[in-house]
């Protein structure tokens, strides 16, 4: 360890002047960009156990006996929540099972050189990454599919991604030709060698759209809000935005406190409260995650 301590400083005594001055405005500014992240999270964490008295007059302190977990308990008894935080899983993982599958199976024969009509294909593909139909003939659309307020209004729309489907075809031209000629000489037909053979050897790229589709989904809002009506099929977010946004907790919440002076600051607390627990899935999935998104992110972005 002493040895690589030395190694390390012997690097950056030899390096030049003007290295070092790079080096050190490249921590300086490092140290800053993760102080500007780490400083609000930390804010959010302590204000949601504050109390709403000592928050509105006094700010942040760390005097334990000012603390409470009246917020948590709150939102944590809250029906509403339960509800849109149940609807948020199920819309996210079906929005991710059914996006991530109807990438991969496109990304295929957009990857093969002998699939005829693939320059067509791909130049309907990308004319869409940058036209599109608009919210009022979208919204007639689902109307008239009969979709309204239903889930797979929610989930359909925006399950194919261009974006998704390039970084999936370019993975697939990274894979060694020779795994495709032995499943040949095995009798293996397409079917065989897409399920059997190349998707267990993509399981980086799968883990990463998962992920982005997954965290995509959870932070979505707006088209629940366009085509969702009825209050238990509404996801989490929707719940959030009125408590974050419009400032309007769920009655509830707040149905006991007498003053409007009370309610506000107990508003203003469950805020925090409602960040917190709505972030804990995504904090949970990602170190699950993490051992495959840089190296599914990165081949499926440089080769080929």
């Amino acid at each position: 360890m002493q040895q690589t301590v030395n190694i390390k400083k012997s690097e950056f005594a030899r390096a030049s002047i003007g290295d070092k001055a790079f080096l050190l405005v490249g921590y300086i500014l490092l140290a800053a960009f993760v102080m500007a992240i780490i400083g609000p999270v930390v804010y959010i964490i302590v204000a949601s156990f504050m109390d709403p008295i000592t928050l509105q007059n006094k700010g942040i302190v760390f005097d334990f006996s000012k603390w409470t977990l009246t917020a948590y308990e709150r939102v944590m008894t809250n029906s509403q929540i339960w509800i849109g935080f149940r609807n948020a899983i199920i819309y996210s993982v079906l929005f991710a099972v059914i996006s991530v599958f109807i990438t991969l199976l496109c990304a295929y024969p957009m990857s093969r050189d002998d699939f005829k009509g693939k320059k067509f294909f791909n130049a309907i593909f990308i004319i869409t990454m940058f036209f599109g139909g608009g919210l009022i003939p979208t919204y007639l659309l689902i109307s008239n599919m009969g979709l309204l307020d239903t889930m797979w209004a929610v989930i359909l729309p925006g399950s194919f991604s261009v974006w998704n489907m390039i970084i999936a075809r370019t993975y697939y031209k990274g894979i060694p030709s020779e795994l495709r000629e032995a499943a040949d000489v095995d009798g293996a037909n397409e079917l065989v060698f897409f399920f059997r053979i190349l998707l267990p050897v993509c399981t980086p790229l799968i883990a990463v759209l998962i992920l982005w589709q997954f965290v995509g989904m959870w932070n979505s809002y707006f088209d629940a809000m366009i085509y969702l009506n009825s209050a238990d099929k509404q996801p989490l977010q929707l719940v959030l935005r009125a408590i974050l946004i419009q400032n309007e907790p769920d009655p509830g919440m707040i149905a006991d406190m007498q003053s409007t002076a009370q309610r506000a600051q107990l508003a203003e607390l469950l805020k925090y409260a409602t960040i917190i627990i709505s972030s804990l899935p995504l904090i949970v999935m990602y170190p699950f995650f993490q051992k495959y998104f840089d190296s599914g992110i990165m081949v499926g972005s440089v080769k080929g």
